[in-house]
């Protein structure tokens, strides 16, 4: 077990977990978590009040809006086929093209929704840890809508993760070999006897549980026998295994022979070693630092192996751990764009924001949900930071911390993003642009009258120390602190009011401290 952290902790730790562990916080529930404790606050993360009863899918995601949704695109096919019948070859690949058409703009509405409602959860959730599992599960068990094309099936895998997120990751193996999203994205529904497709076998092992050199090119072709006959119907998402499809000869797989099925080869590669190193060694890499120590994935595979697999242990584990609060580890890591993003939210008490604006922030600071890049996930780390997003982080926190001066009437400076998203773009995207920049000008923002009183504004080094506090959670240091008081002092007036403040929270938000979890 790795060493643990004393008990008593300060304010700045506890800030450092609600980071990590999840997306930040206000000051006043950083103060909370603090109170409880370091065990309690962990324990809080790992056991939220939130149930995932309480999860409430969008409305067109609902099982009984999706099985009648399928039923009346079945009947549209029939409806359609029918009507075809006296058409020329001409007309009736017009009329199924025109359907396709149809088909294609419901689900492009669907997936910008269920991005805007993931995105929604993360800022809205009392269970912080378990969307930001949600996340790693993402990017660690990668698939694409922009292969996948389905959005309810997107939304489903997004479920599963969810009811995964603390539980056993060889049950979620089991089950993601069979998910109808993972299915399409890895074509496992092309893999028969005879004709075995090695992309879920192969991905199976290198990414998802024993990480590169703990396999050989043989036992992938051998496993992705053991993976054929598994079929999705593409209208309804169920799965089923086809026998007649299923190479039912003798395998050989890690060492072990049989008539082995998907199932059974998933069982063997969790007796491996590596299957219980690899796992914690990248919660490690995702919670902590770059790279896990030898001695630390030591450590923390013997919790997962010994816990059966179950993720809870483990994440236990390194939130307590001595290592966690490093002061090496502490704020040293580059935060993901939507990490960014959602952590402004919820440090400027912001709990809801435009769906629109969302998607062309994401796209534009490089990290889409439901859009991974390609099977390996997301880079993480420097990768985040160029020239370009770098540019469109101060963009975004633009547009975001002036939401709320027009009460002023001051016109809103934050219109460099929507600029950006639509130049050069086709049609579509600059009329998406052009919404979304009339829905942000309808959009409140921040609450600058209870972030920053009226009172506190009138002595520029407490309203710098309140901000400070609130988007920091740390000393930065005299020379950065007088900075911010000069430019404080700089916008004073007459009346400091709430265009001020969004300026100067748009400025700590443009530093190279604010890049950083």
């Amino acid at each position: 077990m790795l060493p643990r952290a004393k008990n008593d902790w300060t304010l700045e730790e506890a800030a450092h977990l609600v980071r990590r562990a999840g997306f930040g916080a206000s000051p006043s529930e950083i103060r909370e978590i603090h109170e409880l404790g370091r065990e309690a606050a962990v324990d809080s993360l790992l056991e939220p009040d939130e149930s995932l009863a309480d999860v409430e899918l969008p409305e067109w995601a609902e099982p009984e809006r999706v099985a009648e949704e399928r039923r009346e695109i079945a009947a549209k096919m029939r409806e359609s086929r029918l009507e075809q019948r006296d058409m020329t070859p001409e007309e009736r690949l017009e009329a199924r093209q025109k359907m396709q058409r149809e088909i294609r703009r419901e689900q492009q509405q669907n997936l910008v929704s269920a991005g805007g409602w993931w995105f929604e959860r993360m800022m809205r959730s009392r269970a912080p840890l378990r969307e930001k599992m949600v996340i790693f599960l993402h990017d660690h068990f990668a698939t694409s809508a922009q292969k996948v094309r389905q959005p309810v099936l997107m939304l489903q895998q997004n479920q599963l993760f969810r009811e995964h997120a603390f539980g056993d990751f060889r049950a979620l193996t089991h089950a993601i070999a069979t998910d109808p999203a993972m299915m399409l994205y890895l074509d496992t529904q092309t893999s028969k006897k005879g004709k075995p497709n090695e992309n879920f076998a192969r991905e199976v092992m290198e990414l998802f549980t024993l990480g590169q050199g703990n396999y050989t090119e043989q036992d992938i072709k051998e496993a992705a026998r053991a993976f054929t006959g598994y079929q999705v119907n593409r209208l309804t998402g169920a799965v089923d295994h086809n026998k007649r499809q299923w190479d039912d000869g003798t395998k050989t797989v890690l060492g072990k022979t049989g008539k082995f099925d998907g199932p059974q080869v998933i069982d063997l590669i969790f007796e491996q070693d590596a299957a219980a190193a690899y796992l914690p060694s990248k919660l490690w890499q995702f919670f902590v630092e770059d790279e896990a120590p030898n001695a630390v994935v030591r450590d923390l595979a013997a919790t997962f192996k010994a816990g059966g697999f179950q993720l809870k242990p483990v994440l236990r584990e390194i939130f307590l751990s001595r290592a966690f609060y490093d002061g090496t580890v502490i704020r040293n890591q580059i935060k993901s764009p939507v990490q960014f993003m959602v952590q402004m939210c919820r440090e400027l008490e912001i709990d809801d924001l435009p769906r629109g604006f969302v998607l062309i922030a994401q796209g534009e600071l490089g990290q889409q949900l439901f859009y991974p890049p390609n099977v390996a996930g997301w880079d993480w780390g420097r990768a985040w930071i160029n020239t370009n997003t770098l540019l469109s982080r101060y963009n975004t926190a633009g547009v975001v911390t002036q939401g709320a001066v027009n009460a002023d009437g001051v016109e809103d400076e934050g219109d460099s993003m929507m600029e950006m998203a639509a130049a050069g773009g086709r049609p579509g995207q600059q009329m998406l642009a052009r919404m979304v920049k009339r829905s942000m000008d309808r959009w409140d923002g921040p609450d600058y009258e209870s972030i920053a009183p009226r009172e506190l504004r009138k002595d520029p080094e407490k309203l710098v120390a309140s901000l400070m506090d609130r988007l920091f959670q740390a000393d930065l240091g005299s020379k950065q602190k007088a900075a911010f008081v000069d430019y404080a002092r700089s916008k004073q007036g007459v009346v400091f009011t709430n265009h001020e403040v969004a300026e100067l929270c748009h400025l700590m938000m443009s530093t190279p401290h604010y890049q950083l979890c």
